[in-house]
């Protein structure tokens, strides 16, 4: 192998390393979710309509206030590393004490992410409601509608049992 290849090949490893892993904001969620509390992702982007539309409502400036226990991380996605925190000020969202903004830094493969969290990611704004690490909720196109929001929070409170699936196989 000739010496100008190995600068080269070095290259390109470091660069698919790099896209294969996850971004930091990430790796700092991954860590976040794990909390036995309830969090709420919401992937969303300045430029999206429809997340600007859910901004100008005031939906979320509600559900964050209505909610302190919660924990809301604001995930700019498919904005070039902007997490929009100028945006989220102007709606009274960035000062809040329960909510966390950050920005995935942009495409890992092709033109735009396809999943976060290891989860699929094909439209903005996505919603996703954890308890634990464990998903409770998905609102993966477009905008949320708060009150059903509202109430996958209180049912992602109760604890998930199994006794359902325990009677259907003592019927069976």
């Amino acid at each position: 192998m000739s010496i100008f290849r190995l600068p080269i090949l070095a290259f390109i490893l470091t660069v698919t390393s790099l896209r294969a892993g996850p971004s930091p904001a990430e790796q700092k969620l991954a860590e976040a979710i794990k909390s036995p509390d309830l969090s709420v992702v919401h992937l969303w982007a300045t430029w999206c309509s429809n997340c600007q539309a859910e901004l100008k409502s005031g939906g979320w400036l509600k559900m964050v206030k209505n909610n302190p226990e919660v924990k809301f991380y604001f995930v700019s996605v498919w904005n070039g590393g902007d997490d929009g925190r100028a945006m989220l000020k102007k709606y009274q969202i960035a000062d809040q004490p329960n909510v966390m903004i950050l920005a995935d830094p942009g495409p890992r493969t092709g033109n735009k992410i396809n999943q976060f969290l290891g989860l699929p990611l094909s439209w903005i704004p996505t919603t996703w409601v954890f308890k634990g690490e464990n998903l409770r909720y998905a609102l993966n196109y477009g905008e949320v509608r708060f009150p059903v929001l509202q109430e996958f929070l209180e049912d992602s409170k109760s604890e998930w049992s199994h006794k359902g699936e325990k009677a259907f196989e003592e019927k069976r």
